[in-house]
């Protein structure tokens, strides 16, 4: 229940039908890439294309999309980048902060919206949250640095919490930042952390084994696209070792995982389609504040837990979002 609050593309690139001519018309063209898979990225891709609906732009009517996707593999991103700039798209969408680097370091003169769960500004994306200047702008997400709530959330799960492990993707760049970050938290908390790394499939495998044999309580999944990409498979390892897993976002969840704690994607990616809009009427992009995310979501899915023999502390009930049945 609600409370407050496809295809297989060859390659990860997408040119639907439609865009193919597009340079020979007058219609805009936007460039949309990720480092996701086409199907986990739906999540953000469905607001995007309804807060451009809102604001007048309708694909196949007014407006023409080039899609991209790397599916987890961010040495791609570079050259999905530059095709999209030879192909003189009239603006740039790149919903994640790897697509968003890639996009920056292909183009100063095509107007660029992004997605970051990183400072913008530490990034050199913009001068400035307030005023970014230059040809970009966007949304800023608090993403990486929510894992210390996600901890609080999960021990909150148990009486006593015990060993607690985080996973994290040993190639995002951002994995010494989480891995500090929730060290801290554990600390304070007084908190039994075990810390694991993997990059690849095989590695998460090795991964759950050691979680099995430290006989840990529940596992934290750290930010990572690549774990967005194989979602399913962390599913599937949760199940089979019977560990209380928490991720990032709410699709898991959905499809059997147990809990996540995020931003709120619809709200998020409402805003890109809409400045992208504003972008395309006209509107410079130095000229448009970052927004930084203000809404967040706590979602259950109570099947789940049932499965894994937990009974969820009504506190807990109290402060979810959302309960899957």
């Amino acid at each position: 229940m609600r409370r407050r609050g496809f295809i297989t593309f060859l390659g990860g690139a997408i040119a639907w039908p439609f865009a193919a001519d597009a340079q020979k018309t007058s219609t805009p063209v936007i460039g949309y890439f990720s480092s996701r898979s086409a199907a986990t990225e739906a999540a953000i891709r469905t607001p995007f294309l309804r807060g451009l609906a809102d604001a007048g732009f309708v694909v196949e009517q007014n407006v023409l999309v080039e899609y991209r996707f790397s599916d987890g593999r961010n040495d791609r991103l570079k050259e999905l980048a530059a095709d999209l700039v030879r192909r003189q798209v009239s603006i740039l969408v790149a919903t994640d902060r790897f697509a968003a680097s890639a996009a920056k370091a292909a183009t100063s003169a095509i107007p660029l919206v992004f997605l970051t769960g990183d400072d913008p500004v530490r990034l050199g994306f913009v001068k400035s949250l307030q005023h970014p200047s230059g040809n970009a702008t966007g949304v800023y997400v608090f993403t990486s640095n929510l894992g210390p709530k996600r901890l609080g959330l999960v021990r909150d799960l148990f009486e006593k919490p015990g060993l607690i492990a985080f996973v994290v993707d040993s190639n995002t760049t951002s994995a010494s930042q989480q891995v500090e970050e929730m060290q801290a938290a554990a600390k304070a908390l007084g908190q039994p952390l075990l810390v694991l790394r993997a990059g690849t499939e095989r590695e998460l495998d090795d991964v759950f084994a050691t979680m099995a044999q430290q006989k840990v309580s529940a596992v934290l999944h750290g930010t990572s696209t690549f774990f967005q990409v194989i979602s399913a498979r962390l599913i599937a390892l949760a199940a089979q070792y019977k560990i209380p897993a928490c991720y990032e976002w709410r699709d898991p969840v959905v499809v059997g995982g147990l809990m996540s704690y995020n931003t709120d994607r619809d709200e998020f990616g409402q805003q890109i389609g809409n400045y992208t809009a504003q972008i395309l009427k006209g509107a410079k992009p130095g000229d448009l504040p970052v927004v930084q995310s203000s809404k967040f979501v706590f979602v259950i899915n109570l099947g789940t837990a049932k499965t894994l023999g937990l009974t969820i502390p009504s506190a807990l009930l109290a402060r979810a979002d959302e309960l899957i049945e």
